[in-house]
């Protein structure tokens, strides 16, 4: 695929001056902010991801389809013990589901995993709505960009802008705490194991949130004391708890009485993202939109979206299933197709445990899926990832090199979509935590 005109562009301004300018605002605002996953910067790229105001809009409305009947399914599952059990929901876990979030959607703010392709559509492959990482990088480094002298040169010719994430954040937060039903001024806890490799984005959301008039901290969930009716760290009472712990990981590690699930239980503190996330957090949710049981439920607009974004995904199971309109053997279909398949574990994230079977032997493939069958996984067809060129200084050289893109749109109150992460890799499995992974910042031409 050709580069578009505009990117093309703005690589023939990284030179001189300008290219000096780049490296040094990058890097001065990388270590300002404390971008970095352990000792590696966030990002490692010295230009945005540039998408057309056109392609930008269609991915939103098509998202916003999509996450329409993803809610469909929420609610079905929400009223049928049954279909949860099938989706393999635990004991442990319907605890947490049963307890009200006290706002509509659970999935306050989500992210939709996509990869763009070379003839302007894009394949959505998962959704992640239980802790959705990432959000405020690309926001700070589009703050980051704007101030170089590169990014101005390239807006004589053409007019880009970005969506503000930060903002949408704290809103969010706020309306969910609201439709709680308090109105006091809420203080916040943003609330993950003090291990998290993503303090960098939760120091950004407190300062954002004490900016903006909110007393915030940043807590371990173990430091959190419930009693007396109110939820607390260090004396401060806590009303709304941004979660960015895991609710499989709190239900492993805390237990249904950990402080947090106890005030949560008992409606003395507002929870966003809800426990109820866990009916939307795996990967099989995407299979169920493809379950014919659902299908009479969508509008035929979110039933198009889903045919033309989604790709075709199952449960690994034995069992008789439809491809392309034809009735197969899953297992058989597997052994014999691995090179268009993607095994991904049901629940885990971050790319682990994810088999490419275009990259793994027959061996391997054979090894992976009898893991799979043997435990809860899903094969996702194969979807086309876009490569582009990003420029980077290596040894005071700019060079292009060609990255995998992986193109993010975020959900809010589970029900629109607006802006939009990127996230760059030189590996086939795309995870700015691996090496030759970047964080980038998404600017919108035209």
């Amino acid at each position: 695929m050709t580069a578009p005109d505009y990117v093309s562009h703005y690589h023939s301004l990284l030179k001189g001056n300008h290219a000096d300018d780049a490296v040094e605002r990058l890097d001065a605002g990388v270590r300002r902010h404390g971008l970095y996953f352990d000792s590696r910067p966030i990002c490692n790229v010295l230009r945005p991801f540039f998408i057309s105001g056109s392609r930008y809009v269609e991915i939103v409305t098509s998202s916003t389809r999509i996450i329409s009947a993803i809610h469909k399914v929420y609610r079905a599952l929400l009223e049928s013990r049954e279909l949860r059990a099938e989706l393999g929901v635990s004991e442990e876990e319907e605890e947490f589901i049963g307890i009200q979030p006290g706002y509509s959607y659970p999935d306050a703010s989500g992210r939709l995993d996509a990869f763009l392709d070379s003839r302007g559509s894009f394949g959505i492959v998962e959704y992640n709505p239980d802790s959705p990482g990432g959000l405020l990088y690309g926001d700070v480094l589009g703050d980051i960009f704007t101030e170089m002298s590169i990014l101005y040169e390239f807006s004589k010719k053409y007019r880009v802008h970005r969506i503000p994430i930060r903002p949408l954040i704290l809103e969010t937060l706020v309306s969910c705490y609201r439709r709680f039903g308090w109105s006091d001024h809420p203080n916040i806890a943003i609330v993950d194991w003090r291990s998290a490799k993503t303090r960098a984005e939760f120091e950004l959301s407190r300062e954002y949130f004490e900016a903006n008039g909110y007393k915030t901290r940043i807590v371990d969930p173990d430091e959190l004391e419930y009693r007396g009716g109110w939820l607390s760290v260090q004396g401060l009472r806590i009303h709304i708890v941004y979660k960015r712990v895991l609710v499989g990981e709190l239900i492993e590690r805390g237990g249904s009485n950990h402080p947090l699930v106890r005030a949560a239980r008992d409606r003395a503190v507002c929870v966003v993202n809800s426990f109820r996330v866990q009916l939307l957090f795996r990967k099989s949710i995407l299979a169920l939109l493809q379950d014919q049981r659902f299908e009479s439920t969508f509008a035929n607009d979110e039933r198009i979206a889903i045919r033309k974004h989604v790709p075709w995904t199952r449960r690994v199971r034995e069992q008789r299933t439809d491809y392309d309109g034809k009735q197969i053997d899953l297992v058989e279909f597997l052994l014999k197709h691995r090179e268009r398949l993607v095994l991904k574990p049901d629940g885990a994230y971050g790319g682990t445990g994810v088999v490419l079977g275009w990259e793994a032997s027959d061996e391997a493939w054979q090894q992976a899926l009898r893991l799979a069958l043997s435990s809860d996984y899903v094969v996702q067809e194969r979807v086309e990832v876009l490569e582009e060129e990003f420029p980077s200084c290596d040894r005071g050289k700019i060079t292009l090199t060609k990255r995998y893109v992986d193109f993010d749109p975020y959900v809010w109150s589970g029900e629109s979509v607006e802006g939009a992460g990127v996230r760059l890799s030189t590996s086939s499995v795309l995870n700015v935590t691996a090496g030759g992974g970047s964080a980038a910042p998404v600017f919108i031409v035209g």
